[in-house]
């Protein structure tokens, strides 16, 4: 793998699905593609939970948000949590203690209360709603800025106005269209421009062993792109996903909701959001193309690992929704991970389970940086030595304490099976091997009933290892169908 403490360049985009990026194809992405040909790819990588911010946290932290403290959007007024748990360590902090370089360029949202400069990073391109410290008076509704600025008259959403095309109309909201066109979607040329720039000026000479982490925001929802990567798909070539008529009558009446909105849209609109939605990708795989440049034509390519990866998944029309969050849907919570290795000169894809938790130890042991402290992942770097590894995890887990307005959520996964807690709603129980498009919620069907309770013994002793404190007893709240004593006592010791 060439240097004994090789250079990282990590590209993370925001959003993005994990059947858009290589070895799935769907979408053109011709960069990557090419790094491909050398890398690891993971097929089967998970963030844990279905937002920006703890998904994140768990990847720079290693533990899942029971551990790390981190719940949902940092930045809005009424947060679960600002910041990071204390005593929670970053891997970055581990590689400054090892003498590494670290450069920030792009979206952090970990952190409300800290920057990436307070972890170890020097700042390249400081975003200040993603990057920034925010204090608490900031987030304040009446106080905020952007919350004026959403509100003005000239934005708002009227009750009489006809529907436009891509609208998703909610009267008295800020207008809001899924798609469209616009140069420089949410700033990330500007974060490509400096990182650029770094590599070239900063990088190319560096004595040090660097690690260069480039954050963009796209293909986040709305999803406004340049007209040219637009161009690249006919509408006539957009198919509906095998799932988009699922109209949710056997799930929770939270997902019948957050479809309601979406099913203002037509089908045509659905097959145009989801041109938009491939195109994005495409131009985010313009943007990354753009950074490997810089690091070939300064030399830097052989000697740099490559990290191309994302925060969390985006329906993209599957059962009838858009975006992500709760929905427990596999779309949402599965995401692309291609790993670059100097010295590969095939591609090496890997099939077993992953998750976001896994990048920190793997991390650490890629640039050889000795641990001792707990990680809630395994290390992942003996498959990118090569190595067959034997402790393959027989399930994903996930975690997510809802958006800043709903629900305890707790999934568990295997080949076979798919069992959803849910705090604010009935359960749900998917038979993977013969409905793999999570149609058919079997949950309430009493034929299932030991398969659930299978599932909810594993998912109690995750929840020990992670320090999950969903354990109250109390009636109104112990809504899980087996308490954490169906395993035995030794969960309590």
């Amino acid at each position: 793998m060439g240097k004994s403490k090789p250079n990282v360049l990590i590209f993370m985009t925001d959003h993005q699905r994990y059947d858009m990026a290589p070895p799935f194809h769907r979408c053109l992405t011709p960069n990557l593609d090419c790094i491909a040909q050398e890398s690891v790819i993971f097929t089967n990588m998970y963030c844990p939970s279905p937002h920006c911010c703890p998904s994140r946290a768990t990847f720079f932290s290693g533990l899942y948000p029971t551990d790390h403290g981190v719940w949902n959007n940092v930045n809005v007024g009424n947060t679960i949590s600002r910041g990071l748990s204390e005593g929670v360590k970053l891997w970055s902090e581990d590689l400054a203690e090892a003498g590494y370089r670290l450069f920030f360029s792009g979206k952090w949202h970990v952190s409300a209360e800290e920057g990436p400069q307070d972890r170890g990073f020097e700042n390249v391109y400081h975003l200040q709603t993603y990057t920034g410290i925010q204090s608490a008076a900031r987030t304040r509704i009446p106080d905020c800025i952007e919350w004026k600025k959403a509100y003005r008259r000239d934005n708002l959403c009227d009750i009489d106005t006809p529907r436009e095309e891509a609208e998703i109309k909610r009267p008295g909201y800020p207008r809001y269209k899924l798609y469209g066109e616009k140069e420089n979607p949410f700033g990330d040329d500007n974060v490509i421009d400096a990182s650029v720039t770094h590599i070239r000026e900063k990088l190319s000479a560096s004595q040090e062993p660097w690690l260069f982490y480039v954050g963009n925001l796209g293909p986040h929802d709305p999803y406004f792109l340049p007209k040219r990567f637009l161009d690249l798909y006919d509408i006539n070539d957009i198919k509906l996903p095998p799932n988009y008529r699922d109209n949710l009558l056997d799930k929770p009446a939270l997902y019948q909701k957050t479809q309601s909105y979406f099913s203002q849209l037509s089908d045509d609109e659905h097959k145009e959001a989801i041109r938009h939605y491939l195109a994005f990708c495409t131009y985010e795989d313009y943007c990354f193309g753009r950074l490997v440049d810089a690091l070939k034509e300064s030399g830097i390519y052989e000697d740099t690992v490559i990290m191309y990866c994302s925060d969390h998944g985006d329906y993209v029309g599957a059962h009838g929704l858009w975006t992500k969050g709760l929905p427990c849907f596999r779309e949402a919570y599965r995401v692309p991970m291609v790993i670059r290795i100097p010295g590969r000169t095939e591609p090496y894809l890997v099939n077993d389970r992953a998750s976001l938790a896994d990048i920190a130890p793997t991390l650490l042991d890629l640039c050889h940086v000795s641990y001792s402290r707990r990680f809630a992942g395994r290390s992942l770097a003996g498959y990118l030595r090569g190595e067959s590894q034997q402790d393959t995890p027989a399930f994903t887990y996930t975690q997510s304490n809802g958006n800043e307005l709903y629900g305890i959520q707790r999934s568990i996964a295997d080949d076979n099976w798919k069992y959803v807690f849910n705090g604010f709603d009935y359960d749900e129980l998917y038979d993977l091997k013969n409905d793999p498009g999570e149609l058919v919620n079997l949950a309430r069907d009493k034929r299932y009933a030991g398969v659930i309770q299978d599932m909810t013994k594993e998912l109690w002793r995750f929840a020990k290892a992670n320090h999950d404190t969903y354990i109250n007893p109390y009636i109104m709240i112990a809504h899980m169908p087996y308490g954490p004593g169906i395993i035995s006592e030794e969960l309590f010791e």
